[in-house]
């Protein structure tokens, strides 16, 4: 029987400081765990994020369809362990053609998931155990960079003030890991908090490799997590907010973007 663990999110979470940490070190973990990470599904990843933004009925069939070939190609080993952000749709603050900003994960986190979980069925059997994993992180940090990510990667216009006043229902992440939870019953979910994983030596893979039953003796042996800090710093997001609020082509700002980034990589090394 497979034992599959889906981390399907969410974004902004220390989803990247995972997946790197995973990414730079599976030869130690193949006795555990068959690790994919979104590089290796890039088709479904793709379908899933254009369904989070558009949640049509035939963009949730691409999305299946995409998985399916995927899992088509990958091995029926003990353990399985796929991790994408993506799984559960967009972040909250971008925009939707008819209904304006997204404010929640659950509209388009509970389609993908229930998808997930049954073409995982559909390709190791009825019995494979599938279990998911979301990761949190405090709401007033998180909301914060979220919108840091915004502003570099869209032509997001308002500033962290205003932004904020315009989500002020925005639901806490635990909160929308339990109603996914009560959605997927009885599958399995579990959450891991980014604040809880500040002391642990693997960053936040610890709670990863801890849910894949890696031993206490083996996690011991692994190399530290490198401390990164991701998020741009302030005066980086101002200026790419006034890129935004200047330029309107979309090619000639992300251009700008990337150049103002390069420079300031250059200045930190």
């Amino acid at each position: 029987m497979t034992r599959i663990v889906v981390h399907a999110g969410f974004h902004k979470t220390g989803t990247t400081s995972l997946q790197d940490y995973l990414r730079h070190n599976p030869h130690r973990l193949t006795d555990h765990a068959a690790i994919y990470l979104k590089e290796d599904f890039l088709a479904a990843g793709n379908c899933g994020r254009l369904y989070g933004l558009r949640p049509y009925p035939w963009r949730l069939w691409r999305f299946r369809h995409a998985l399916r070939q995927f899992l088509t190609g990958i091995e029926a080993v003990p353990q399985i362990f796929l991790s994408w952000e993506g799984f559960s749709g967009v972040m909250p603050g971008h925009q939707r053609l008819l209904t304006g900003t997204i404010r929640d994960f659950s509209r388009s986190a509970i389609p993908l998931a229930r998808t997930i979980a049954s073409e995982l069925r559909h390709r190791f059997g009825p019995d494979c155990q599938i279990e998911f994993l979301y990761t949190l992180r405090d709401r007033e940090s998180w909301i914060r960079s979220v919108w840091g990510h915004l502003v570099r990667s869209i032509r997001l216009t308002q500033d962290f003030a205003s932004f904020r006043r315009g989500l002020p229902d925005l639901p806490r992440l635990d909160a929308e890991a339990a109603r996914i939870a009560r959605a997927l019953a009885p599958v399995p979910v579990h959450t891991s908090w980014l604040e809880d994983c500040r002391n642990d030596p693997l960053g936040p893979a610890g709670a990863a490799l801890r849910l894949l039953g890696v031993p206490e003796a083996t996690l011991a042996t692994l190399p530290p997590a490198p401390t990164r800090n991701l998020a741009d710093p302030p005066e980086l997001s101002a200026a790419y907010l006034q890129l935004n609020r200047s330029m309107t082509d979309k090619v000639a700002l992300k251009r700008e973007k990337a150049q103002l980034q390069a420079e300031f990589q250059r200045r930190q090394t």
